[in-house]
């Protein structure tokens, strides 16, 4: 009876193994998918892990999924792209507005400022220092 009984374990312990190699392979977690309370989460913890100058606009798109909001201005030869994720929920209107993202600045495709939302407006001045 014991072995049995240790037969059925291991077979149900592969069983579930084969489940869960299948679910990690074909399950597209991307945050487009994710329930709105989800994907805050995912976006502020993302986010807290990025470094200025070794994140690209491509891998955001990639990584974060299409901004909530988006501005975006050419000067000159240089690209201005600023993209606002949720990352805290302030109010249930339906509409995200920038004090409940965080906003990524890219210049050049390349990050250099991430910030709250709400201080975004006043940050537009890098554009004039950067020239």
């Amino acid at each position: 009876m014991n072995k049995k009984v240790i037969t059925r374990i291991f077979l149900a312990l592969a069983i579930y193994g084969i489940f869960v190699l299948l679910v990690i392979s074909f399950y597209d977690d991307s945050p487009d998918k994710m329930q709105w309370e989800d994907r805050e989460a995912y976006n502020k913890q993302f986010i807290a892990k990025l470094q200025l100058e070794q994140f690209t606009f491509d891998q955001a798109i990639d990584q974060l999924g299409s901004p909530d909001i988006t501005e975006a201005k050419k000067v000159a030869t240089d690209k201005f792209q600023v993209m606002f994720y949720r990352t805290q929920h302030v109010k249930s209107d339906g509409i995200t507005t920038q004090d409940e993202c965080t906003f990524l600045l890219f210049i050049n495709g390349a990050l250099k400022e991430i910030g709250l939302g709400n201080n975004y407006p006043k940050n537009w001045g890098i554009i004039e220092s950067y020239q």
